[in-house]
């Protein structure tokens, strides 16, 4: 799937934690049915021969959405696959790496904490950056917080999309405004909504305000 800096806009990050009365796939279908432009699918113990069957199905799901699907972290999970690409941290496999064993059409996103990451990402061929943590996150509590300042110097910094993440949510997207990114990327603020489906709505009509 061609990418394009719109597929950002509300881009979701799955996490098993969030499943319970509902299983991933009915998350996911919610979420789509929302409106999400974007799904990472994150799997961080899976074992690969599971976590590939895993993400051969949740693409199933998003082709008629026309979403792509991207794979966090595993390259080989988001080939074997067939996902339309993969979002890589700092420490994972190089993004150079990546766009060399990669078809060109392949998604490659690249975590960039600063502007020297963000303009090594961009020089290695990613096609979009994730930056953050902009607020306290329940995921990954552990994550290095950027300021908003930050976060503006490095979307001016690079010609490539930029897609905000960390603790967002409808209550505090407004804080962002003017920080140049193309989208924000949400993980509880999502699939720890009572209605999936709804929130993604009404995410996606903050961040149309928001960015315009």
């Amino acid at each position: 799937m061609r990418f394009k800096k719109e597929h950002l806009l509300l881009y979701a990050i799955t996490d098993q934690s969030f499943t319970g009365r509902q299983t991933l796939q009915e998350q996911i279908k919610e979420a789509l049915e929302g409106g999400v432009t974007m799904l990472q699918l994150r799997e961080k113990n899976m074992e690969e021969t599971a976590f590939i069957e895993e993400a051969r199905e949740i693409k199933k799901l998003c082709e008629p959405y026309r979403v792509p699907l991207i794979i966090n972290d595993n390259v080989e999970v988001a080939l074997k696959s067939g996902a339309d690409g993969v979002h890589v941290g700092i420490d994972d496999a190089p993004v150079a790496q990546i766009r060399a064993m990669a078809a060109n059409n392949f998604i490659i996103g690249a975590t960039a904490k600063t502007v020297e990451q963000a303009k090594a990402a961009e020089a290695a061929g990613a096609d979009y950056l994730g930056s953050g943590a902009l607020f306290p996150s329940p995921t990954k509590q552990t994550a290095i917080r950027i300021t908003k300042e930050e976060l503006k110097a490095i979307c001016a910094s690079v010609s490539i999309p930029v897609v905000a993440i960390g603790g967002i949510a409808r209550e505090n997207i407004d804080e962002l405004k003017g920080g140049g990114m193309s989208g924000a990327a949400v993980i509880s603020a999502l699939f720890g909504a009572q209605n999936i489906r709804q929130e993604a709505r009404e995410l996606k009509t903050a961040l149309q305000s928001m960015i315009e």
